[in-house]
């Protein structure tokens, strides 16, 4: 019965539905750009100083190097089958404590990222990860958004929308475990076998009263996050810290910054925040996800940010940016997807 009603959930829920059918519109919209501008890999201009774009296999290292360093957490980059010892004397040297975050250099929708606590831990994700990793500095914050944000040609940069992230978190009454907890909410509940790899016989702990557990320290919706739109948080004052900021990032033209915050008033005025990444050609207004909004909502947030993409490329190509060439773009996907396997294996 609960395999039915979390299969009913996720057919009346469309943020749970197939990309492949949310996308719908935009496929049609697509192709006509390729038409327009005589390439199926214009969104490489997007933003020109970062691999494809930001649509597949760009180094989040690579971001971040474009990024002031004020502005996002110590970040070390790691080879794979690097050595343990030499790796901690890393972490020493750049004073970076446990906790810490783990995650693939070239992501995926969140997957293979934890929160290590001690080097035990630390140990035995080197162990499965067989793709390079960053490891970083626990940002203080522990608000996040997604600020979506885009710089049109003649003009000013722009904050398209924002979402705000509510994490997986229960609070304890002193009688139920919490698996008992996870099974009150069917988001949760999505997650349960993810959780069970991860946390195993911890599931069965209790907590106390008024005692809280975020179980998933990062806001990412395919691991249970719950999406709202905060767009009517945009401020002109926001717009312009942010101009500011962006301007700082050199080539970076569209996307989603990933975004952990003290409170919207310090972040208006650009302080008291870091930045968790930034997502280019590839970055969803996932402020559409909140469920008050209906698919076409969802259709005409796509398609307007879409467009966009579209026409920041199109001028950035006419100043010299370069579209991937067909061949190019097809050997980028086969890496991709070779990339894809071997996240999905950890």
């Amino acid at each position: 019965m609960t395999k039915l009603n979390l299969f009913l959930h996720k057919l009346t829920h469309w943020e749970y539905w197939p990309y492949q059918v949310v996308y719908l519109p935009v496929y049609f919209q697509y192709l006509y750009y390729v038409i327009r501008t005589r390439s199926f890999f214009f969104f490489n201009a997007s933003n020109p100083t970062i691999k494809n774009g930001g649509f597949f296999m760009e180094s989040k290292k690579e971001i971040y190097d474009l990024i002031p360093p004020q502005y996002y957490p110590k970040t070390l980059l790691v080879s794979p089958n690097e050595n343990l010892e030499v790796i901690l004397q890393r972490i020493n040297s750049e004073n970076i404590q446990f906790p810490l975050i783990v995650k693939p250099d070239i992501g995926l929708r969140g997957t293979a990222v934890k929160k290590i606590h001690n080097t035990e831990e630390l140990e035995n994700y080197l162990k499965k990860a067989k793709f390079a990793i960053l490891i970083q500095d626990l940002i203080p914050y522990e608000n996040e958004i997604g600020l979506f944000y885009v710089k049109l040609p003649n003009q000013q940069g722009k904050i398209t929308g924002i979402v705000s992230k509510e994490f997986m978190i229960l609070t304890g009454n002193g009688k139920n475990t919490l698996r008992e907890l996870l099974h009150q909410d069917k988001r949760y509940l999505l997650q349960l076998e993810v959780l069970e790899e991860e946390y195993k016989d911890k599931l069965n702990t209790i907590l106390n009263e008024g005692e809280t557990i975020n179980l998933v320290p990062y806001g990412n919706h395919c691991r249970g996050t719950k999406f709202v739109d905060a767009s009517h948080e945009i401020t002109p004052e926001m717009m312009e810290s942010f101009n500011i900021i962006c301007s700082q990032i050199n080539g970076f033209h569209f996307g989603r910054m990933d975004i952990m915050y003290h409170s919207y008033e310090d972040l208006a005025k650009g302080k008291n925040f870091q930045i968790v990444e930034i997502n280019g050609a590839i970055s969803e207004p996932t402020h559409m996800y909140d469920p008050k909004h209906s698919l076409l909502f969802g259709w005409k947030e796509l398609t307007r940010h879409f467009h966009y993409m579209y026409l920041i490329s199109k001028n950035n190509h006419k100043n010299g940016a370069k579209y991937l060439t067909f061949k190019e773009g097809v050997q980028e996907f086969k890496n991709h997807h070779k990339h894809y396997d071997a996240i999905l294996e950890f």
